[in-house]
């Protein structure tokens, strides 16, 4: 949530469901078999430009309602919580990236 105050955090408008519809589509694309399945790679970077997007909707959002530019604090107040949950999803997906990577670095063959 700090990022969205301050111009050093994460910046972005996307959308949770984008973001939820982009993994989904490519585990359900990656299941049939496709050859048009992402990556996760290109799945993950298209979730953190997307987390990006919100955030910077969010910090202008905000800017809108502080400086006085017709900006409704409800429309302020759901950019922020937007932004807030797809960075958390966002962290939460690096987390566990990160953790199964080190329980594969500590496996023994």
């Amino acid at each position: 949530m700090s990022g969205v105050w301050s111009s050093s955090g994460v910046s972005g408008s996307v959308g949770l469901g984008a973001a939820n519809a982009g993994v989904t589509g490519a585990g359900a694309a990656g299941a049939s078999g496709s050859a048009a399945a992402m990556p996760f790679a290109g799945v993950f970077r298209s979730m953190v430009e997307q987390t990006s997007a919100l955030d910077e909707k969010a910090s202008q959002a905000v800017t809108g309602l502080l400086n006085g530019q017709g900006v409704e604090i409800h429309d302020a107040m759901i950019a922020t919580q937007k932004a807030d949950m797809a960075f958390e999803l966002a962290l939460q997906v690096r987390n566990k990236a990160v953790a199964a990577y080190q329980q594969m670095m500590g496996m023994q063959f």
